[in-house]
Formats: C-alpha cells, sequence, structure tokens
C-alpha cells in the first residue's frame, strides 16, 4: 500500500476549509499526512485548520498562486504520493482508495478522478454542472481510452513524489500547473490517467465575477501551454497534440456556429425562427446523449439535468469571450512581444484580492522556512 500526504493550498478558506478536511479524515483510506499552506490569509483559515488537527504551513510572506503554496509544502512531504486538493473541494470518502490502484503501472506519474459541482443554486453553477456532465462522461473517457488525457484536474490529483520531485515540482510557469505538468508528464514518456469512479465536487463560480476570473486564468493557462508545449506535443505525443489542435480549432469556430441560424436566415428563404429551431435540435442532438447517460450513470434526476441545460449557454458565452480573449493575448501579443500575459494568479471570488504577480519561471526557487502551527 502506498502512503499519501494531502496538501491543501488555502487563501481565505475559512468557510469551506472545514468540508474539505473532513473529507479527507473520513476516507476509506486515509493520508498519512495532512498539510494546509496558509497563504497569507486575512481571515481565520489558520485556525480553522488547526482545529481539525492538520500540519498547517505559513509561509512568510504571500506567495501568491496555488503552484508557489503547493511547492512550499513539498520538503514537508516523505510519502509515496501526494495528493493535492483545493480547499473548496469535497472528495467522495473512496477517492483515495479508487484513484491509488493507479500507481500499481510505474509508468504512471499523475492520476485524477471525476469532477462534479458542489452547488446548483446559480446560473453559473447550473451551467458549470451541465458542462462537468458532458465533459467527465463524453471527452474525459474518450481522452483516457486514447491514453492522453488532456488535464488530470488540479483540484484532486495525486501525484507520484518521484516524478513530482524530479520535474522540480509543481510547475509555476503557467497560470495552471495542473495542465502544465499533465502535458510535460506525457512528453517525457510518462503517464496520466483519469479514474472515472474517483469523484470529487468542487465549488465553482456562484457569481459572474468569480466565474469571469476563474475562465480567464483557465483560458489563458491552457493558451500558455500551447505555447510553451505544443511542437514537442506534435513530435512526441501526437495524440495528445490532436486534441489540442481541436480545442484550438472549436474556439475559432464556434462564432461561426452560433451565428449560423441568423445567417441562413439572412441568405435562404427560411425565417430566422425556422433557422433557430434547426440549430437548436442540432444542438440538442449533439449534447444530450451525452448528458443522459451521465446523469444515469451518477443517479441523477434527468428533469434537474435538462432544467439545468439552458444555462450551460450563459457559462458558453463567457468561455468563448475568454478564450479569444486568450488566444490574443498569450497566443499574438506574448509572442510579439507586445504583453506579458497573465501572469497575476486570482482566485476568483470577488472578496478576495488579487494576489501579487506571479512571475512565469523555468524552476521554482527553493521554499524559505515557514511558521508551522
Amino acid at each position: 500500500m502506498y502512503s499519501v500526504t494531502a496538501i491543501v493550498p488555502a487563501h481565505n478558506e475559512e468557510a469551506g476549509l472545514p468540508a474539505t478536511l473532513a473529507a479527507l479524515r473520513s476516507q476509506t483510506v486515509p493520508p498519512d499526512r495532512i498539510i494546509v499552506i496558509d497563504d497569507g490569509s486575512t481571515d481565520r483559515t489558520a485556525d480553522v485548520a488547526a482545529s481539525h488537527d492538520v500540519t498547517v504551513l505559513r509561509p512568510p510572506r504571500q506567495l501568491g498562486s496555488k503552484a508557489r503554496a503547493q511547492n512550499h509544502a513539498l520538503p514537508h512531504c516523505d510519502t509515496d504520493l501526494i495528493l493535492a486538493v483545493d480547499a473548496d473541494t469535497v472528495l467522495a470518502p473512496d477517492y483515495i482508495e479508487r484513484v491509488i490502484p493507479a500507481f500499481a503501472d510505474p509508468t504512471v506519474a499523475v492520476a485524477a478522478g471525476n469532477v462534479q459541482t458542489r452547488h446548483t443554486r446559480t446560473l453559473w453553477e447550473r451551467g458549470r454542472s451541465t458542462e462537468y456532465l458532458f465533459g467527465f462522461h463524453f471527452h474525459r473517457p474518450i481522452q483516457a481510452l486514447a491514453g492522453s488525457p488532456m488535464v488530470c484536474s488540479g483540484c484532486c490529483s495525486v501525484f507520484r513524489r518521484a516524478d513530482l520531485m524530479a520535474f522540480g515540482g509543481f510547475p509555476e510557469r503557467t497560470i495552471v500547473e495542473d495542465m502544465d505538468f499533465t502535458w510535460s508528464q506525457q512528453i517525457q514518456g510518462r503517464r496520466a490517467l483519469y479514474v472515472p469512479d474517483a469523484t470529487a465536487w468542487a465549488a465553482d463560480p456562484e457569481t459572474l465575477t468569480y466565474l469571469r476570473k476563474q475562465v480567464w486564468r483557465w483560458m489563458a493557462g491552457f493558451c500558455q501551454n500551447v505555447r510553451l508545449h505544443l511542437g514537442a506535443l506534435i513530435t512526441r505525443k501526437p495524440l495528445l497534440a490532436v486534441w489540442v489542435l481541436l480545442a484550438l480549432l472549436e474556439i475559432l469556430t464556434a462564432p461561426l456556429w452560433w451565428a449560423t441560424p441568423f445567417v441562413a436566415a439572412a441568405t435562404t428563404d427560411q425565417s430566422l425562427g425556422t433557422s433557430l429551431a434547426w440549430w437548436t435540435g442540432a444542438e440538442l442532438l449533439l449534447t444530450t446523449p451525452p448528458l443522459l447517460y451521465a446523469a444515469r450513470r451518477r443517479r441523477l434526476r434527468l428533469a434537474t439535468v435538462l432544467i439545468n441545460l439552458p444555462c450551460v449557454y450563459a457559462t458558453k458565452i463567457v468561455n468563448l469571450l475568454y478564450a479569444w480573449k486568450a488566444l490574443f493575448v498569450e497566443l499574438l501579443l506574448v509572442p510579439l512581444g507586445c504583453s506579458s500575459g497573465l501572469t497575476i494568479y486570482e482566485k476568483g471570488r470577488a472578496d478576495t484580492p488579487p494576489s501579487p504577480p506571479t512571475p512565469v519561471l523555468p524552476h521554482r526557487s527553493a521554499p524559505k522556512p515557514s511558521t508551522v502551527i
């Protein structure tokens, strides 16, 4: 059996942290150690963590990014595996038990499970829940069968410590460390695995402000990784390069698809209503079958899934706007030297002030000593 250290980076997470730590404590295969990195919190995050009888690290200054906070904990980890959990993510009780067997294959460097939304209270959470149902029950299984997952979700990934340390820790050179590490390991010939039966519930954007910040970080990070890795992917992991290129193609062609009913109405004898009806039918034909499968697989009420379906179009609009912004900034302006790209890690919540800039670095610096509570 492998030994496991769970590390939880946290900045102003006093509200969500108790559920995260309780879920870690109640695992059927509990972690050998739980470490919370309190990265410059101004609330009671450290006190809340300490009350759950875990190790609390307090860096001497705010590190300003998730990867930096995680790297700060690495010198305190001596187990076979490291489980990185976001401070607002709740793991199913058997999460560790289901993921650990993936590492029986010595070529596996990182593995992660199926992420779903914890709450579906607002338009944005409902839209994200639909995205997750579709992505984790359609896109992710296909990528897994092809042996080339796009990303092991950073909110609940398990890493082989030897691979993580050999790589220099969690990558700080891009704004999304999970995708960076997933691609880098596959380029090096290591494996990343998707474990569909291991479930984690993430607290997703409840407001448009939160959603915009999160999506901008995700899209900019994706394009940063495209800029950094695409050449190596094409030559050393071509199937993963195919998924990446398809994602770029989808971003580029999405406006055309959304404009189709209006163009059809303007250039043919069809009315706008008829064109929209045909377009809606095609959309439902493409999206409903995977959602029906996901609802059955997750034992969800079909009515709830279908009620949430229209909400996904609001989140898709936000996704598309920031995807195009990321293409322009990260793949055009940055190579031209006109922009440094996104370097500031913002968690996203409206009440969370921006963190200090996180420079793009080839290697992380050695962490300074921290206060251990």
